[in-house]
């Protein structure tokens, strides 16, 4: 049966509350949460999406007090990242305490933290009166939701509750920057871009792919995720168009292309936030065209384009 929906944070609170699992909208995509100080309702969460334990949660607080609960030691990197882009679309992956459960990091001496930049999460967390730990609320490795209704359609019978924040603004990922060690390490581009945090702390290293299977670090690095059940591939205008019923998600597309059944233009104006904001409910209307593949053409590799193109090659990568 299909979880309730609902647009009283107070019910979803409840749910977490007693152990339960309530998928709620934040600014980036739309979160599966439970207490995250709660290991058995935590290990519901893997279960619901079938995610394996080695890739780690994030947990999302309602206040920057919380990160001394759950972090040992927040560096001066840190507090500038916090004060300058919390609540917002940047993780933090900090030194955890012992109250963290182990199966929240996946194991890990670190975890990962954010205040999400959207007043109806924000209120649960408090209502809740705990950390909430949240990946996207959808099976895991497929396309990341932005709306209640993209959660009902693959989580439905597996949560106990959805929490109806509407459509989700930014539309990708948070970005986590991991501040664990001695040089800030960008883990995964996401909705708060690598130029502004650059912008604050200085020079940010980049590693942001592990091996199928092997420990991540921090969440979203697998090299195969966001997949499509169509077959997606990365394509340049040049590139021949290959037979069958063909697909396009682009940007600034010309108008009227016929070797193409489906075109989604995620912004003919040519702005990147509006792209973002558009990608996964544009990966989820071409998957359910019956296409026989998907192109994708490459965004600029600059600002959100750079998590544009991180989620499109991982949705192209074919295990």
């Amino acid at each position: 049966m299909t979880a309730p929906i609902t647009n009283d944070p107070a019910e979803a609170a409840d749910v977490i509350r007693r152990g339960g699992l309530a998928a709620f909208a934040t600014e980036t995509v739309y979160g599966l949460g439970a207490n995250a100080l709660d290991a058995a309702a935590v290990s519901r969460i893997f279960e619901a999406k079938q995610r394996p334990e080695f890739d780690p949660l994030i947990v999302h607080v309602a206040r920057p007090e919380a990160v001394d609960e759950l972090a040992v030691e927040a560096s001066q990197a840190a507090r500038a990242l916090m004060a300058r882009f919390w609540p917002g679309p940047l993780t933090l992956v900090l030194r955890k305490r012992s109250i963290v459960p182990d199966i929240v990091t996946a194991g890990l001496e670190t975890v990962g933290i954010r205040i999400p930049d959207h007043a109806q999460a924000r209120e649960l967390i408090r209502l809740a009166g705990c950390p909430v730990a949240a990946p996207s609320a959808n099976l895991f490795g497929l396309v990341s939701p932005t709306q209640a209704a993209h959660v009902a359609d693959q989580l439905g019978d597996r949560v106990d509750m959805i929490l109806d924040g509407g459509p989700c603004r930014v539309g990708v990922e948070s970005t986590v920057v991991d501040l664990s060690g001695a040089v800030p390490i960008l883990r995964r581009p996401g909705g708060t871009t690598l130029e502004a945090i650059e912008s604050a702390i200085g020079p940010v290293q980049t590693a942001t792919t592990i091996l199928q299977g092997a420990a991540a670090p921090a969440p979203g690095m697998l090299d195969r995720h966001y997949s499509t059940r169509t077959p997606l591939r990365l394509w340049r205008p040049e590139d021949p168009v290959p037979m069958g019923r063909i697909g396009l998600l682009t940007w600034c597309a010309p108008a009227g292309d016929t070797r193409f059944a489906k075109v989604v233009d995620l912004s003919p104006e040519g702005d990147l936030a509006c792209a973002a904001a558009a990608l996964f409910g544009a990966m989820r209307s071409l998957d359910a065209a019956g296409l026989d593949v998907i192109l994708a053409t490459r965004f600029p590799e600059t600002g959100l384009g750079r998590a544009i193109n991180d989620r499109l090659r991982r949705a192209a990568a074919r295990g």
